[in-house]
């Protein structure tokens, strides 16, 4: 396999000024992508490749264009050069980070689902109690949030703090565990 791909080379390779020869309506076509703004190759990409650019960056979109103009003029890569990059690709991961569209997918299935609740927190329905400067605070655990003195509270650090006037953690203030009880 190795000698195919150093034959390759060897055959490919061009010598020291050499050009190679390229169409020259492509080649004045791509010459006029290097003055264009950015949104008109966008535009222009949308219209070789059929989706949207992810990229707004002038460079990857010249070049991206130019290769396929130049794949469409000249012809794409051979079945031998498809089947070695084919080969390749087994060998590697080709994506670092997960597309746009599986991170909205997730986000959109989380919200349908609720959130999984912190371990530290009681049953719902649950009431806890707390002394503080000679009264007693009474706060029910609900589904989504807490009931104290009846306004509906996202957490329990919002109650202390409203009780307090200064920032408090929640939890501590309930006196509930720093850590779920293990089994």
């Amino acid at each position: 396999m190795d000698s195919e791909v150093n034959n390759f080379r060897e055959t490919n390779h061009l010598e020291k000024g050499e050009k190679v020869s390229m169409n020259p309506e492509v080649h004045h076509e791509i010459e006029a992508l290097r003055t264009q703004k950015t949104k008109a190759l966008k535009a222009r990409y949308r219209q070789l490749f059929g989706e949207e650019s992810r990229s707004s960056n002038h460079a990857h979109l010249f070049r991206r264009i130019a290769w396929r103009l130049q794949a469409l003029s000249e012809g794409d890569l051979s079945q031998r050069a498809r089947d070695r990059a084919a080969e390749l690709a087994t060998d590697a991961d080709l994506r670092l980070r997960a597309p746009r569209q599986f991170w909205q997918e997730l986000d959109s299935a989380g919200q349908s689902r609720h959130c999984r609740r912190d371990p530290r927190l009681p049953e719902v329905g649950t009431t806890l109690e707390r002394q503080y400067q000679g009264r007693t605070l009474y706060v029910k655990v609900l589904k989504d949030g807490f009931q104290y003195d009846g306004q509906q509270y996202e957490s329990l650090s919002s109650i202390a703090s409203s009780v307090t006037g200064t920032r408090w953690n929640g939890f501590s203030f309930f006196g509930l565990k720093k850590e779920a009880q293990r089994d």
